[in-house]
């Protein structure tokens, strides 16, 4: 039984619209490897990727000052995503999880996507913004997607 805190979707597939499932449109499958990495799985990444930016910070960069160490932090995230996605596919929390990020067409991503899709994640309001297939703003338009290894 929906109600209102179901969403307009759900409404929707009540009403017999049918949405497929999450990475179709992409030519991804729908389960197993190289699907799209669900949500619970790259939040957890990001909190192991900005946890270890946090602790990198406080301890080599403002030597225990606290109030400087989030400044910090997200200069050393941004450096880190921006290495490791743009030459490994994933970063330390991805890589734990099981994710990867591959580039629509090509499968590697270049350090250039990798730089303007770190860029759109540090600004946190694209991530914020979903399409129906769960990919941030900052994936659509780096043409990126983050997939299950």
């Amino acid at each position: 039984m929906g109600s209102w805190l179901s969403g307009p979707r759900a409404a929707m597939e009540e009403a017999g619209a049918d949405f497929g499932y999450r990475g179709e449109q992409l030519g991804l499958p729908e389960d197993g490897p190289n699907s799209i990495a669900r949500p619970g799985r790259r939040l957890g990444a990001l909190a192991v990727d900005w946890a270890m930016s946090v602790l990198i910070a406080y301890g080599l960069i403002t030597h225990g000052y606290t109030p400087a160490t989030s400044n910090w932090a997200l200069g050393v995230f941004f450096v880190l995503s921006v290495l490791t996605v743009g030459t490994i596919g994933s970063t330390p929390g991805k890589r734990l999880f099981g994710i990867r990020v591959v580039a629509l067409g090509t499968g590697t991503v270049n350090p250039g996507r990798a730089l303007l899709r770190t860029v759109l994640l540090c600004l946190a309001i694209p991530a914020l913004v979903w399409d129906r297939d769960g990919r941030g703003l900052h994936d659509r338009l780096a043409r990126t997607v983050e997939v299950r290894i």
